[in-house]
């Protein structure tokens, strides 16, 4: 029942730009695949968030907030196939995480996950067919075989979540809009090889703006607002571990902030920590980052692939918004 190294050899080493998707047939008479977890961002700000994750048999888009023109042209920009999606993961139910959903699913039938609340609130804006797939927060279920950890997160949504995506071959931590870390978020994202997180603004910056009011700039920085610069820096200096190694920050306001000083904030923090082998880069609102292994390397390993079950519905009826969270569904789009 030994496994024969020779055997694994075509694993170790296959191609980053290769269908990392491989079976063996090892000694136990098993069958492996070869999952290479892979991260790459559309684009992220104000006018539009969205991401993909994807293993070797498996592809996920993380929010459609950019148009669906503009999803379907920067997916095949990567080499995937809107067509072939094997489904749509929403953070939360903002415009821009959510706008090009109608006609994205115009011409294909997907399985959209959220929770209760969030579909709620988008099925009036959604005509078009979709297959919704409910779970609840705090629910682990998989899509295809990437294994997705929801958790609730603060910020001005119904119901807004972060999720940590895993399989064999490594943890991607995402983090979209949140107004502060809470020790639930710490401890879903401890031990990720890339993670994802906002740094909308720069205190200084955001205080000097003039384009904005005051009650915008306190709704901004506020408990379920967005997360500064400093915030994500602490964030990543609380969770920073040896198997961390990759930062990508998003959701940066085009107005009180900038990549130099977001990526600055992180590096000082992690410099502090003598971790300044850790990379850390911006994603930007017109720019794609091209796939990149999860793990360190982007050595994948044999894992059995887990059976494919149905998310977990949801056991009780969401409470209705009240008219005051309908109304600011969009404040914080910044």
């Amino acid at each position: 029942n030994f496994v024969n190294f020779a055997d694994l050899s075509g694993i170790l080493n296959c191609g980053l730009g290769q269908d990392c998707r491989r079976t063996f047939q090892l000694s136990n008479h098993h069958a492996f695949h070869c999952l290479m977890l892979e991260f790459c961002v559309l684009g992220s700000g104000s006018a539009g968030n969205s991401s993909l994750v994807r293993s070797g048999k498996t592809t996920i888009l993380i929010d459609a907030g950019l148009s669906a023109k503009q999803l379907v042209i920067r997916m095949q920009e990567v080499g995937v196939n809107p067509d072939h999606l094997d489904g749509i993961v929403l953070t939360h139910e903002h415009g821009d995480h959510t706008r090009g959903i109608d006609v994205l699913c115009r011409k294909r039938k997907l399985a959209v996950y959220c929770n209760i609340r969030t579909r709620e609130v988008l099925r009036p804006k959604v005509e078009s067919e979709v297959s919704w797939r409910l779970f609840e927060s705090g629910d682990a279920f998989p899509v295809g075989d990437i294994r997705i950890q929801s958790f609730y997160i603060p910020h001005d949504a119904v119901e807004p979540m972060g999720f940590v995506f895993v399989n064999g071959a490594g943890r991607l931590g995402l983090l979209s809009d949140i107004g502060h870390v809470t020790t639930l978020v710490k401890d879903h994202l401890s031990g990720v090889d890339t993670l994802f997180v906002e740094a909308n603004y720069d205190d200084l910056m955001l205080q000097n703006d003039t384009k904005r009011p005051w009650s915008t700039k306190q709704r901004i920085s506020s408990r379920h607002g967005h997360l500064s610069n400093a915030q994500a820096a602490e964030l990543v200096s609380d969770i920073e571990s040896e198997t961390l190694h990759r930062v990508v920050l998003g959701h940066l306001s085009r107005d009180c902030n900038a990549p130099d000083v977001a990526i600055g904030a992180i590096r000082k923090t992690l410099e502090e920590q003598n971790r300044a082998d850790i990379c850390v880069e911006c994603a930007g609102q017109n720019e794609v980052i091209p796939f990149q292994p999860v793990r360190k390397g982007g050595m994948s390993v044999p894992v059995k692939v887990a059976e494919e079950k149905e998310p977990v519905r949801p056991r009780v009826p969401a409470a209705p918004m009240s008219p005051w969270q309908a109304s600011q569904q969009s404040l914080f789009e910044i």
